[in-house]
């Protein structure tokens, strides 16, 4: 979550799936969840008990918190949001985190985890449209240009991430020039586009309960 300081593989563990919060080093064989693939704390390594409705659909929601590292009261700002576009709630949602700024550079490969992301925004180190903006929740839309900003392109990290590009994969909605340090949202992002295993409905069940 936003706040969490603590060692992001327990989250990794917790929800019992890879959510790649550590960049690179969660393609290695050193990933924290590929040496324990079990729950942290004393009894982790018990038999994991059958889950209740709610239950299941609350972890959905903490997992997909996780993923884009977002607190409670950011991520009920966008389930509300959400609910009044048109379309499937669900799917809104997804779209929504997906067009963060911190997201997109994820994406992008200007950055190695999502974490990593947002403090390049905060720091000013990205241009929209060739204009500056350092709030990591703006929403992209279709068509807009995401630049590192000239000053910051010998950024140690930025470089060694734009190096690893290529194992993480571009997604299709975005379009990534690295001799330019420049991407572009060719279209908004659908549900086809994400390959992260997020079950959207019980998220949509849990806050309509």
């Amino acid at each position: 979550m936003a706040n969490y300081s603590g060692p992001v593989c327990r989250l990794c563990r917790r929800e019992d799936t890879k959510l790649f919060l550590k960049g690179d080093r969660c393609y290695t064989d050193k990933c924290g969840y590929e040496r324990r693939a079990y729950a942290p704390g004393q009894h982790g390594q018990a038999r994991r008990r059958k889950q209740s409705n709610y239950g299941t659909q609350l972890r959905e929601k903490q997992k997909v918190k996780r993923i884009y590292g977002l607190a409670e009261r950011q991520f009920r700002g966008y389930y509300f949001k959400a609910i009044r576009m048109k379309g499937v709630a669900g799917e809104n949602l997804l779209q929504l985190l997906e067009r963060r700024l911190d997201n997109v550079v994820y994406r992008l490969g200007f950055a190695s985890d999502h974490a990593e992301a947002r403090q390049l925004v905060r720091h000013g180190h990205f241009r929209i449209n060739g204009r500056k903006v350092n709030i990591p929740s703006f929403l992209c839309r279709a068509n807009d240009s995401v630049a590192v900003k000239e000053g910051s392109r010998t950024i140690t990290r930025v470089q060694e991430s734009l190096a690893a590009v290529e194992r993480r994969g571009i997604p299709r909605w975005l379009q990534l020039d690295k001799d330019s340090f420049e991407g572009k949202l060719v279209s908004l992002p659908s549900r086809e586009d994400l390959t992260m295993p997020i079950r959207e409905q019980l998220i949509v069940e849990l806050y309509s309960r």
